[in-house]
């Protein structure tokens, strides 16, 4: 394309899927293109850091779900960023329920150490729920709304039909193990509780086949192989967006400007808009001009978006097993997984689920990631890092009975308080629809012969891949492509 013809392409952002809408509209010939970047790095919700000498990832972790369908995996791939086991066809191959569960250690508040086999049936028990919650249909009329109501309903039931030969205390161990799963899922869809989650909305999402796995040298070695295909100037850092002004009809050349808080107006064709949903809830109000349609504007009000937050903990020698890659922390007395607590400074750490096994990088560097999210999470990032270094402390500690156990020091993430991400991703929450996720992606003005003003990219843009990186890489191929079609038809 020639350059004096080219559209002049802003994109708002330079995490994942505003780098991939660059990356495809350069591939595609259109070179009038800038990205403007609040912050002074590019990644967005990719960070990777260290600890000693432990790749720890802020942001992103897993490839999910790496297989010749995820582009990810894929780039990731072709960059040399994989260990030889996640490329193998076997390790592609693998579904979701053919995938091996992690080695567990399971302990309880109460200084037991469960034995692993023996929490089985609450692992089958709660796969159960969530095979039965995937098998309701879009528009199925049931008496639930949320996944919370739903295991609310069934749980009680089937756990005294299934284990009315178990004693007391066992039943009451197996449903705080329970409890402990559904934490683990409000981290996986960054919700506070199961509650939140849109019962039918639950099976939006969509999985890839392939067995979960890391880049070795941490996430953020993909956005700095895709930023070395493009020019160094591309990116304007620490460049806030005050305002996006669009359908300016006969205000010039171009129907968009973009008016960044230096003060600097840009004038162009079209603005893909990658900026988190977090921070669109917060500040949609200021951020366009005129406001977004009143039915986009309800559909950012109903898609959710949440905290989930890491707590990396180093130890000089490990209290888990050899073998273990998982640890599960069950709080006794808690079979309730919905139970309130008023007093969250008192009560937040009982939302750490469990830690992940980081394999040493060193010796007596032994590190943990511990998950939390919801309010718990927020919280806890408004506390000073000792603070969190001592309740963890204390945490280990009492579900150990060892209390010469010290951590060597920690690092926590604090995205619910980034005021560029104000939280970590998305998911559906009760009332939102797949219309809605729809209408995330719709572009602006959906009428009128001036189209594609604004286009809208990110991973809760998503129809079924929300909250993952490859979701957020495909939408912002979809936002170039949908301007490469247009421009090949005009």
């Amino acid at each position: 394309m020639a350059e004096n013809a080219q559209p002049k392409t802003v994109i708002i952002g330079c995490g994942i899927s505003g780098i991939s809408a660059a990356h495809r509209l350069f591939q595609a010939g259109f070179h009038n293109v800038r990205i403007l970047e609040a912050t002074a790095r590019s990644g967005g919700r990719i960070k990777t850091a260290k600890l000693g000498n432990t790749i720890t990832e802020i942001g992103a972790t897993y490839i999910h779900g790496p297989s010749e369908e995820n582009p990810v995996f894929c780039l990731s791939r072709d960059f040399g960023l994989l260990d030889p086991e996640a490329l193998t066809e076997e390790n592609q191959a693998k579904a979701v329920e053919e995938r091996p569960p992690l080695v567990p250690n399971w302990f309880s508040s109460s200084g037991q150490r469960p034995i692993a086999e023996h929490m089985i049936p609450a692992v089958e028990m709660y796969d159960e729920l969530m095979e039965d919650l995937q098998r309701i249909k879009n528009g199925e009329e049931t008496p639930w709304t949320s996944v919370g109501d739903f295991v609310r309903s069934e749980l009680p039931q089937r756990a005294a039909e299934r284990w009315k030969d178990k004693d007391e205390t066992t039943r009451e161990l197996l449903m705080c193990a329970i409890s402990t799963l559904l934490k683990l899922e409000c981290c996986d869809s960054a919700a506070h509780s199961m509650d939140d989650l849109d019962l039918v909305g639950f099976n939006f999402f969509k999985n890839l086949a392939g067995l979960d796995c890391t880049v070795h040298s941490g996430m953020e070695a993909l956005i700095e192989s895709l930023m070395s295909e493009l020019p160094r100037d591309l990116v304007s850092y620490n460049h806030p967006v005050r305002c996006v002004h669009w359908n300016n009809a006969g205000s010039g050349e171009h129907v968009v400007t973009v008016e960044c808080e230096d003060g600097e107006r840009i004038a162009a064709d079209h603005v893909i808009v990658t900026i988190p949903l977090g921070y669109l809830k917060k500040h949609h109000s200021t951020l366009f001009c005129p406001p977004l349609p009143v039915h986009k504007l309800h559909s950012l009000q109903k898609v959710g978006f949440g905290t989930c937050d890491k707590i990396f903990v180093e130890f000089d020698s490990p209290w888990w097993d050899p073998d273990c890659e998982v640890i599960y922390l069950l709080w006794t007395g808690e079979d309730d997984p919905s139970e309130q607590v008023s007093d969250i400074g008192k009560s937040w750490m009982r939302k750490i689920v469990g830690f992940t096994v980081h394999q040493p990088s060193e010796r007596n560097s032994h590190v943990l990631c511990g998950w939390i999210a919801g309010h718990e999470a927020e919280y806890m990032e408004t506390l000073r890092e000792e603070e969190v270094r001592c309740a963890v402390t204390e945490l280990v500690r009492s579900f150990t009975r060892n209390l010469t156990i010290t951590p060597r020091r920690i690092v926590r993430t604090k995205w619910f308080h980034d005021p560029w991400t104000c939280g970590s991703y998305s998911h559906p929450a009760v009332g939102c629809t797949a219309q809605d996720l729809e209408n995330m992606m719709e572009p602006l003005p959906s009428k009128g012969t001036q189209p594609l003003q604004v286009l809208f990219a990110g991973e809760a843009t998503h129809p079924c891949h929300y909250s993952t990186v490859h979701g957020a890489l495909l939408t912002g191929w979809r936002e170039a492509d949908r301007l490469i079609s247009h421009y090949s038809s005009v």
